[in-house]
């Protein structure tokens, strides 16, 4: 009896994981949407970095290399994969962060930085 379960459950599992994985679990996006803040100032901006092309805040070079977004009958998520560098004149360019970035929890993945913080709001299509 066990036997004849655990091959009918094979036998759907094999028919119903073509329509599974042909599903991806999130949609690649071509536009980051970044919240930066200047503790100097206070100043809080929202900068749209479109994946690939590097945009400047402040002293920070940043160039998002993907944005991902999870599907919209999922629960909600945007990551993007960041590298940022300081770039001040006269000197050569510092790495500060490389890596993902996630909406809904900013503080994993954080770069740290005396003056700027960068963290990811959303990934969306280019206009």
């Amino acid at each position: 009896m066990i036997r004849r379960w655990s091959i009918a459950g094979a036998a759907l599992l094999w028919l119903t994981a073509p329509a599974i994985a042909q599903q991806a679990p999130e949609l690649s996006l071509d536009m980051a949407v970044l919240g930066g803040l200047d503790k100097i100032t206070a100043r809080v901006v929202t900068i749209e970095a479109p994946v690939g092309e590097p945009v400047r805040f402040g002293t920070l070079e940043v160039v998002a290399r993907a944005c991902k977004k999870r599907r919209p009958e999922e629960s909600p998520e945007s990551a993007a994969f960041l590298d940022i560098w300081d770039i001040k004149q006269g000197q050569p360019a510092q790495g500060v962060f490389r890596g993902w970035m996630f909406a809904s929890s900013p503080a994993l993945s954080a770069m740290e930085h005396p003056v700027y913080d960068v963290w990811v709001l959303d990934c969306r299509k280019a206009r």
